[in-house]
């Protein structure tokens, strides 16, 4: 099978592509995300993805070579827990082409087979269907409601917790 997309870590020269995906997408994140609306914002993220426990990676197109969305694997553990959260946004114009889940699987992927993580955590705002959507097709189990979870563009939002094991990942493809 051949991939439309692939995935890298950001890097300094990837800011303003960040800044531009961020700008043109503004609408269309409210409320899931703050979306990064500086150069600073931007660079603070690129910096944030250096750190050991954090994984982040920017989904590009294939043929475009463009950013079609940012996935994060961040608070990676190790050990007994073996677990790290993913986050994940599309670029306004290339949502609903199926391109997002073929980036979060390769995501996923490194999560297993390169990081050896047992098990990926995604906490999704409820309403939110078009992200709840695509953990589905990746084969996540929902385990759970966490009420006022996260503080998102200064409120308290609710959550729903989905999680994959390595398991059910191997099962999936």
């Amino acid at each position: 099978m051949t991939l439309r997309v692939f995935i890298r870590r950001p890097a300094a020269e990837d800011y303003l592509g960040l800044l531009s995906l961020h700008r043109r997408s503004r609408d269309f994140y409210a409320p899931w995300i703050a979306p990064l609306l500086t150069e600073a914002d931007c660079m603070g993220y690129i910096n944030r993805c250096q750190r050991e426990d954090v994984e982040g990676s920017l989904i590009f197109c294939a043929t475009t070579q463009k950013i079609v969305g940012v996935a994060n694997l961040s608070q990676i553990f190790y050990g007994p827990f073996q677990n790290a959260y993913l986050g994940y946004y599309a670029d306004v114009d290339f949502a609903g082409k199926g391109l997002m889940t073929e980036g979060i699987g390769l995501v996923i992927d490194h999560a297993f087979n390169r990081l050896r993580l047992h098990r990926v955590e995604a906490n999704i705002q409820t309403g939110n269907t078009a992200s709840i959507n695509l953990v589905k097709r990746l084969n996540f189990t929902k385990e759970g409601f966490s009420e006022k979870y996260l503080k998102v563009n200064g409120k308290w939002r609710d959550h729903e917790r989905w999680a994959l094991t390595v398991e059910n990942w191997d099962k999936s493809k």
